[in-house]
């Protein structure tokens, strides 16, 4: 069985319209061993034939058959897996990659090889290859700084690195001088004869194809005469000592996915390091969207958060709990005016409400506050507990609290807002002094910090705080005889409380109503005390449903309301407000991200510009690398791993400089700023995403190049 044998092969070109034949009908035989030198002058159709054998093109009809088997009738992969594994190629443009060192040329081919060599192997083997050929001492120089016949040199090296059964040479003496060619002529002998490589010289130099042991002229397509063999190895011993035979190992391209993703990324990082500046030119796009992404959310959320904790601090977590209505005769009295609120809920809700932070009784009163010469109706005057300020979230200016045992005693102590202090005591402290409410002395222990307006646009700073004992039973004017309410007006405000009914919203009596003169006589004991409402504090925004519906259900059970009764009580809350707000900040976060977004899609942009950019300028590497027995996939891999890298490293730098402009703008600026690791997280995963997509399409259309036509791109 012959080595190569051609039958009836046909090579037309379609030029629009017009049919070029350049190979009529060309049938020869090739067997192990030989050294054959195809000669003919330009456009004779010897080199378009060199490229059929060397699967680099199809022809238009005819039978290739190499080593048995149907060449014609495979797939574009098989043949590249063909060329990686029995064939070579040296050019007579040499293709070397440039701004890479002849080490790493010889290396490439085995970047596809089946082999899957470690890189401390694959080097081993590429300076053995480099020794033999005489530039053992330029491994590391690049082409530039090679001559032309250690250039063919390399190329010879590198043709051989995956042990080829035959070797193809186009025109390999055609940039040389007289005595560098008789040295690779020399180099192509040796290897014949002493590796036993088949070798199919392209030339149009009779003297270079006197070299060869046997000479086939080719004349417009045809083969004109052939010159006999003058020795014909036996394929039986090229079979025993072939390179090819004994140390290519063929295992499935699919193994050891871990080796082959290290050539990749390797390969990658090559492809890149060729030209430096223009990588980092084209990561600055990616960084500058990655770091605004990064320093806008950053911004965003600590805006947020400090938007969150000032609608915080103006009570939008506070719930309002208040007493139902009463009514009589058909009258209602209006919203709170019925007794059905006391500080034992406002301790259930406390202690029952896993969703309430905090809760306490409060007493109002609206009254006329006296210090010396000087008067002013603050906007609030609250009987509550120490609590308050924690459910509040309010601090203390200066002073102190008053204490839970001041509530049990009635203490006539109260701390004062920053709009009181303003009113009452310009230009001194308040600590120590006394003010008059109603006529009642309390001793000032504490101010408030200043506060501001509220959401409803009311100043919060003009308060009065005391016990809420003190305000309901010696301000207001309540006391044991009257079963007290400070809503003024109402009805239920001197009914006598029975001793079998502690809410009293009944509308009989069991017993009648006392007079004015026998309640005097015959005091009663007070079993009800209510409050005006109950201020309650949500754990967070988020919890602020749970907890209303915690204490509806508290409530409900504590008052004895039956299923289908209504509530005696009404919530009020702060949700859509808060909402508002944050919906408000929401935006304005998502603002940002939008914005900085943009830029990296713009950085996408760049990369898919500058990778096409790459892919035109790469053409000839690309045919190379192919022609080498790289498949369309590696190629496609290759160029998507560049895109890949070079959106990674742009991720990874742009991270660090958005935290730097975060943290730069915090310091400086003052502006509240928040890390954000899902933003991180984010821009990262898309900014790999990123290079996936925008280097996806000059990955296919580089993979999708010809190699025959990729090679004689200009």
């Amino acid at each position: 069985m012959e080595f190569i044998e051609l039958r009836d092969l046909y090579k037309t070109y379609h030029l629009g319209e017009i049919d070029v034949p350049v190979l009529k009908g060309i049938s020869l035989t090739v067997s192990h061993g030989e050294f054959v030198a195809l000669m003919g002058t330009s456009g004779s159709g010897k080199t378009t034939l060199m490229n059929i054998l060397g699967c680099l093109d199809r022809p238009s009809s005819g039978e290739y058959w190499l080593e048995g088997q149907d060449v014609v009738a495979l797939s574009a992969d098989e043949w590249a897996q063909l060329r990686n594994q029995k064939i070579g190629f040296v050019f007579q443009t040499f293709n070397l990659l440039p701004r890479t060192s002849a080490l790493e040329n010889v290396i490439m081919p085995l970047s596809y090889t089946a082999e899957h060599l470690s890189d401390q192997e694959a080097r081993h083997r590429a300076g053995d290859l480099l020794q033999r050929v005489g530039l053992g001492e330029r491994l590391d120089h690049e082409p530039s700084q090679l001559s032309g016949g250690q250039q063919q040199r390399v190329a010879i090296a590198r043709a051989l690195i995956n042990n080829p059964s035959i070797l193809f040479a186009d025109e390999p003496t055609g940039n040389l001088d007289s005595k560098t060619s008789e040295e690779v002529l020399e180099l192509f002998r040796k290897l014949n004869e002493e590796a036993r490589v088949t070798i199919i010289l392209v030339t149009h130099d009779a003297n270079v194809a006197r070299s060869a042991k046997r000479i086939i002229r080719i004349t417009d397509g045809m083969v004109e005469a052939e010159e006999p063999r003058i020795q014909k190895a036996q394929g039986e011993q090229v079979g025993a000592s072939s390179p090819a035979g004994s140390e290519v190992v063929t295992k499935l391209r699919s193994g050891l996915a871990w080796l082959r993703l290290q050539w990749m990324v390797r390969t990658a990082l090559h492809g890149l390091r060729r030209n430096v500046m223009r990588a980092a030119l084209t990561t600055l796009g990616i960084v500058i969207g990655v770091a605004a992404v990064i320093a806008m959310m950053e911004i965003g959320r600590g805006s947020s958060s400090a938007i969150q904790a000032t609608i915080a601090s103006m009570g939008a977590n506070n719930l309002l709990v208040l007493p139902g209505t009463a009514s009589s005769g058909g009258v209602s009295f209006g919203g709170g005016s019925a007794m059905t609120l006391t500080p034992q809920d406002a301790e259930a809700i406390l202690n029952e409400s896993p969703a309430v932070r905090g809760a306490v009784p409060v007493v109002r009163a609206r009254t006329q506050v006296i210090y010396g010469n000087r008067n002013w109706v603050p906007s609030f005057i609250y009987g509550t507990t120490p609590a308050w300020l924690d459910v509040r979230e309010w601090g203390l200016a200066e002073g102190d609290m008053f204490t839970n045992r001041d509530v049990r005693n009635a203490s006539k102590v109260c701390v004062l807002g920053q709009r009181l202090v303003r009113e009452l005591f310009p230009g001194e402290s308040p600590l120590g002094k006394e003010v008059r409410v109603k006529n009642v002395s309390f001793r000032v222990i504490g101010v408030l910090t200043a506060k501001g307006a509220n959401m409803m646009g009311m100043d919060q700073d003009d308060v009065l705080l005391a016990p809420w004992t003190t305000i309901k039973f010696r301000v207001t004017g309540s006391s044991a005889t009257t079963a007290n309410q400070s809503a003024a007006g109402s009805g239920a405000s001197t009914t006598v409380n029975s001793l079998n009914q502690i809410y009293p919203n009944a509308q009989n009596q069991l017993y009648p109503i006392p007079s004015a003169t026998q309640a005097a006589d015959t005091p009663q004991p007070v079993r009800f005390i209510n409050v005006d409402q109950i201020l309650a504090a949500g754990r967070s925004t988020q919890e602020i449903p749970a907890a209303i519906k915690q204490i509806i259900q508290i409530l409900r059970e504590r008052h004895r309301i039956g299923p289908g009764e209504p509530d005696d009580f009404n919530i009020r809350d702060m949700t859509e407000m808060t909402k508002a707000l944050s919906s408000t900040g929401d935006m304005m976060t998502k603002l940002l991200l939008a914005v900085a977004l943009i830029s990296l899609l713009v950085g996408g942009v760049g990369i898919m510009n500058i990778m096409l950019v790459s892919v035109t300028e790469r053409t000839r590497e690309i045919g190379l690398r192919m022609a080498v027995g790289a498949w369309s996939r590696d190629i496609l891999q290759q160029f998507l791993a560049e895109s890949v890298i070079l959106c990674f490293c742009g991720g990874v730098v742009g991270i660090l400089v958005g935290r730097g402009i975060s943290m730069l703008v915090r310091i400086f600026l003052r502006w509240p700023t928040e890390l954000s690791l899902s933003a991180i997280v984010a821009a990262f995963a898309v900014s790999v995403t990123v290079g996936m997509v925008f280097g996806f399409y000059p990955a296919w259309k580089a993979s999708r190049l010809d190699p025959i036509i990729a090679l004689r791109y200009e």
